[in-house]
């Protein structure tokens, strides 16, 4: 009798032993499975053209994005410091990492992961035109693994165009830019375009690289009345040598975007390049999440623009004051 109960003890002291080895198990995979989800980090490739105030904000607001959506990141940042033949490599390499999604951060840029991968999702924002490009089909219909938000609302460049016509009559607008940009080939067309039966007249002078910017704006003094220096990545980028000779030759200098303002411009009619940024984060992690397609997310413009102006550049470029300019304007000092 002994020994059957001491044969039992045994046996249930086993049976107990391998039950708390089996729970432990259980739990031990669960947390493991739920850690693996939660702790599950994605790969992102961002590439830009140059490194400007515009662009990094953007970016700022991209990464902001996907921080609140409770996303575990690895970023890749990539700049084509304003090479073109700089921008499809950098791409090519994010395909060869397979990443998990690449973040295009102006018009070279998405072009150039565009042609890199038809199957990685693209977001890309800060790019003009999106359809003229050749980046999407439509703007409620994306290509099948590419999608973002413009920097370019509808209504800025016509009201830009406005603002000078009202302030400057008679004016001559002289404008930079790098022909070799579509984004601002496209901008400069609706500047003219915007300027027909106003006052104004539109001077060109184009260049090719930063180097240039200041020598091209120089030969604008005599005969520009205004400067208008839209959302071109390579003047944007030397844009204290733009704002130099405008404080110099007092030449007010009307740019496309607030960040340039900061750098001494005098008005803009522009947005937020955070915001735009930010929106395209969104969309981003919507896509990582598998919530939604790239093509099922339509194209998006600026949600809105108001007139900015820097009081100071005002001042050093020698425009007269406007008093309405108190009620319409956001300010913005310069840096």
């Amino acid at each position: 009798m002994k020994k059957l109960l001491l044969l039992l003890a045994i046996i249930g002291v086993i049976v107990l032993a391998a039950c708390g080895n089996n729970a432990s198990s259980s739990d031990g995979g669960s947390d493991g499975d739920s850690g693996s989800e939660g702790e599950k980090t994605y790969k992102i490739g961002a590439t830009q053209i140059v490194e400007h105030p515009s662009l990094d904000a953007a970016y700022e607001g991209f990464q902001a994005a996907l921080d609140d959506a409770g996303l575990n990141v690895e970023y890749d940042l990539q700049s084509a410091q304003n090479d073109q033949n700089n921008v499809k490599p950098i791409s090519d390499g994010f395909v060869a990492d397979n990443v998990d999604l690449i973040f295009a951060n102006s018009t070279p840029s998405a072009l150039g992961a565009l042609q890199a991968t038809s199957e990685i999702p693209i977001v890309f924002t800060s790019v003009t035109d999106a359809v003229d490009a050749g980046l999407v089909k439509s703007m409620d219909e994306p290509g099948e693994n590419i999608t973002g938000v413009v920097d370019l609302h509808p209504d800025a460049i016509k009201k830009t165009v406005e603002f000078i016509d009202a302030n400057f009559p008679d004016a001559k607008v002289g404008m930079v830019y790098n022909a070799g940009e579509q984004n601002s080939v496209t901008q400069v067309e609706a500047v003219k375009k915007a300027a027909e039966g106003t006052t104004l007249s539109i001077i060109e002078r184009t260049v090719a690289n930063s180097a240039e910017v200041k020598q091209a704006t120089t030969t604008l003094v005599g005969d520009a009345d205004v400067l208008y220096i839209i959302t071109d990545n390579t003047v944007v980028s030397a844009l204290e040598s733009v704002v130099g000779v405008a404080n110099e030759q007092d030449i007010p200098l009307i740019v496309g975007e607030p960040n340039s303002l900061a750098k001494g411009g005098f008005a803009t009619f522009g947005i937020d390049y955070y915001t735009i940024g930010y929106r395209s984060g969104e969309m981003a992690a919507s896509i990582l999440t598998g919530e939604k397609k790239p093509s099922e997310i339509p194209v998006e413009y600026p949600p809105e623009i108001q007139l900015f102006i820097n009081k100071q550049g005002a001042e050093e470029q020698g425009v007269e004051w406007n008093a309405e300019w108190d009620e319409t304007a956001k300010f913005v000092e310069t840096e």
